[in-house]
């Protein structure tokens, strides 16, 4: 299917590995000029050569290191896209840490840190992104969520900054429909790629990882990140033009809400 998503402008935010990679990887393939960001210059660099390798042309990708859980370094990774590319069509958030345990052991600075790194970046480049899709007459932003932000599970201070960015989705799709933009959110399940949580539990313990396999995936697997960048890149294109404000769950059947 071609998707249309050829010479569309689009940041990824948190990409030099897993999730964020899987999209920009992705959105490369389909054409897109895409701008890879995140802190570690050496990850991304090696991120920007594999991006580059999806789109066949180095010159459609941009990788900017940043600190994004600051205001300024969103800011200069959405000011170099504009100025690199011209506009700006397509922002993915994809941004998420929490630590902290139960209520009594998780701390205010645990807490403040879960929204500062993972809700307020999505809510500053959602905020410098749309002037440049109005520009443009439209635009898709795409918020990467999780499961855990639709039930219970996980840590306390990942489910609730999840939960935020779902209802963060909904509101900011009712409020710029009339911009044509289109917001969604993605939730995922339990993804395994080399570097992240999942993958680090492996390996420190792969039996209890292996009952957990399939205690709780039905498919008997985990999921791949390239599934979920699959997805991203789909709702980013004019092919699904009439989905927005929801939460679409890539999960192999994981989770149990409705």
């Amino acid at each position: 299917m071609n998707l249309g998503l050829t010479n569309k402008v689009a940041v990824v935010t948190g990409s030099s590995r897993g999730l964020g990679l899987a999209t920009a990887k992705s959105l490369a393939a389909e054409g897109c000029r895409v701008c890879i960001s995140a802190r570690g210059e050496e990850r991304l660099r090696d991120a920007a050569a594999e991006v580059s390798r999806a789109a066949g042309d180095a010159n459609r990708v941009l990788a900017v290191a940043a600190d994004l859980t600051t205001a300024d370094g969103v800011q200069s990774v959405v000011e170099r896209a504009t100025s690199a590319f011209g506009g700006l069509d397509i922002l993915v958030n994809n941004l998420g840490v929490a630590g902290g345990a139960g209520l009594l052991d998780t701390s205010d600075e645990q807490w403040q840190e879960a929204f500062d790194q993972t809700l307020i970046p999505a809510i500053r480049a959602s905020r410098l992104a749309v002037p440049h899709m109005q520009r443009r007459g439209g635009g898709v932003i795409v918020i990467v969520a999780s499961i855990f932000g639709r039930e219970a599970g996980g840590r306390m201070t990942y489910n609730a900054v999840k939960a935020a960015e779902i209802s963060l989705a909904k509101s900011l799709a009712q409020q710029l429909a009339s911009s044509g933009i289109r917001v969604n959110s993605v939730s995922p399940g339990s993804i395994l790629f080399e570097g992240g949580s999942w993958w680090r539990r492996q390996q420190a313990d792969p039996a209890a990882i292996a009952e957990f396999v399939k205690r709780e995936l039905p498919f008997g697997r985990f999921g791949r990140a390239e599934e979920v960048g699959d997805v991203i890149a789909f709702l980013c294109s004019d092919r699904a033009s009439w989905i927005s404000g929801t939460s679409i769950v890539v999960d192999g059947c994981q989770s149990r809400a409705f």
